[in-house]
């Protein structure tokens, strides 16, 4: 058999596999990571996180920018909060949205830069 190909499951770099078993992340955090990246995979959603990384926004702004109801908004909104994507804070009777945190911004910059270059 050529070295690094395998037969029934039989490990042949034993040494590179452990290597890299010993890195890897629970389970569980894949499946995270996956929603994360389902999530910014709506066309709508990721333009809401684009928009909400230049400035705070209200669900009325949002609607009217990217050309949607204000329902649809909320309902993307609820589902970006509830992954951590995005806060809100009340002004009165208004809600305004932001990006949850540093990592968020990181992640759309980085999202833009990839398909940029």
């Amino acid at each position: 058999m050529a070295r690094g190909t395998t037969q029934n499951s039989e490990i042949v770099h034993k040494d590179i596999v452990e290597e890299v078993r010993s890195k890897m992340s629970p389970k569980e955090e894949y499946i995270q990571m996956a929603v994360l990246f389902k999530l910014c995979g709506d066309g709508t959603r990721a333009q809401m996180l684009h928009a909400l990384l230049f400035r705070e926004m209200c669900v009325c702004d949002l609607a009217a920018l990217l050309g949607v109801t204000k329902s649809a908004v909320s309902h993307q909104l609820k589902a970006l909060r509830l992954a951590g994507l995005v806060k809100f804070r009340r002004d009165g009777q208004n809600v305004h949205y932001s990006l949850a945190d540093d990592h968020v911004r990181a992640i759309i910059k980085t999202g833009f830069e990839h398909i940029r270059d």
